[in-house]
């Protein structure tokens, strides 16, 4: 897979899109890092553990540059809705 975002891209967040609805797998989101308050990410959800986390991956094909994550839903921020390249 490509990655669908490259650096210099500008994206469109809906941050209200998960008011009524949980993401599903294949949505793009925008999440704080678990580890990092201050570090947002964008990664695209690959799925809904049976706890209420999800697993966030990267697209990038090279594992040394699209690190994997674990997030409760209290830290997906919005879901990207359009880039701009």
């Amino acid at each position: 897979m490509f990655p669908l975002l490259q650096p210099g891209d500008e994206v469109l967040v809906n941050p209200r899109a998960y008011q009524q609805t949980q993401p599903v797998p294949g949505d793009i989101v925008v999440a704080q890092h678990p580890a990092q308050a201050d570090l947002q990410i964008i990664k695209r959800v690959a799925e809904v553990g049976d706890d209420g986390r999800f697993h966030l991956k990267g697209d990038n094909p090279d594992p040394t540059q699209s690190s994997d994550v674990v997030v409760p839903r209290a830290l997906i921020l919005g879901r990207v809705t359009s880039r701009f390249g």
